[in-house]
């Protein structure tokens, strides 16, 4: 899979935060990804037969490591959300479609 790409033919301001909002959509859908997939982790590891309770305890200690990072991950891109507001305010809104 390739890595998306945030393209402007004009580069202005409202562009700019544009693509800075949508680097945050795209940011999200990965937390979301990552957070499936320590999940999966988790059920995975309660459904082996011969997993050691000091296994589980490991394996619980590695998801909660990531959900603490995810979180301070989620606090930057409030912080960023709340920088491009004010630019996305001044932007014009895009004509509707007429049908």
């Amino acid at each position: 899979m390739s890595m998306p790409k945030i393209e402007c033919a004009n580069i202005d301001k409202c562009c700019a935060a544009a693509s800075l909002l949508q680097s945050v959509a795209l940011e999200e859908t990965a937390i979301s990804h990552i957070l499936n997939a320590e999940g999966e982790k988790l059920q995975k590891a309660i459904a082996m037969k011969d997993c050691s309770h000091r296994d589980l305890l490991e394996i619980n200690k590695s998801v909660e490591e990531m959900v603490d990072k995810l979180t301070t991950l989620e606090f930057v891109l409030k912080a960023k959300l709340e920088l491009v507001k004010p630019l996305l305010e001044d932007c014009k809104k895009p004509p509707k479609p007429s049908c």
